[in-house]
């Protein structure tokens, strides 16, 4: 409520219910009833697991989370690329991407780094997590795909597609150094997870398309996990001036 900048009546008001009734949830913990959950939850742009994590119990959490996978996919290059545009156009909150280097994703989308810029400039938050092509996962995913070097030099041809923009101060590209499990894709509430099998290319290894519903766990594990690869990430425009 506080960074929502919204107070007691304020939030009542938007929500139709009583003041007191709010206070009630702060000061006695009590958990709404599920459509004032998801009212809140939407005025305050939380998810109601974090408002609420004991709304759901582990049964309902668990039927709630296989609902949230929508589609397998065998392999990547299965994802079609009017399916990757349209996720691409309807994000407005959130756009995330975490790769290795994934140069799939600016090859086919046409003028990605402008659409991206104009995006965030709208007030979408997008942020894109590439592997640090000088660190140790990096090397180590070339010598597994036994394309040594080349993995690191497809990193630098992804900054290809964004260097143009990495003075506008639109959206942040971050190196990481982690062992990547799957790389993320974000689009507000929709996300496509593509798993990493040893040995195997990326384009080869299955997609999982989920959708985050409230009171699941699979979306947010996702989210979380980007978060925390993110906030330990550092600025790739910044760490490419220090090594020239």
């Amino acid at each position: 409520m506080m960074r929502a900048e919204l107070d007691t009546e304020s939030l009542a008001r938007k929500i139709d219910v009583d003041p007191k009734t709010i206070e009630r949830w702060i000061t006695k913990n009590r958990v709404p009833h599920a459509k004032s959950r998801a009212k809140a939850a939407a005025v305050l742009g939380e998810t109601q697991t974090y408002l609420w994590p004991d709304a759901f119990d582990e049964q309902q959490r668990s039927e709630i989370s296989e609902s949230e996978l929508v589609k397998i996919y065998h392999r990547r290059t299965q994802v079609d690329d009017d399916t990757w545009a349209r996720l691409v156009d309807q994000a407005d909150e959130h756009l995330d991407v975490l790769a290795l280097a994934g140069l799939f994703f600016p090859e086919q989308q046409r003028n990605l780094a402008k659409t991206l810029c104009q995006k965030a400039k709208s007030g979408t938050k997008v942020r894109i997590l590439l592997g640090d092509p000088d660190g140790e996962s990096v090397a180590r995913r070339g010598a597994e795909e036994n394309i040594g070097a080349a993995m690191g030099a497809k990193v630098h041809n992804v900054l290809s597609f964004y260097e143009s923009h990495a003075d506008h101060d639109c959206f942040e590209i971050r190196f990481h150094d982690t062992t990547l499990y799957n790389s993320i894709y974000r689009f507000d509430d929709d996300m496509l997870v593509n798993s990493h099998i040893y040995g195997v290319h990326a384009a080869h290894a299955p997609v999982f398309w989920y959708r985050r519903l409230p009171g699941g766990a699979l979306f947010e594990a996702y989210a979380d996990s980007f978060d925390s690869i993110w906030f330990g990430a550092v600025r790739a425009w910044d760490r490419l001036g220090e090594a020239s």
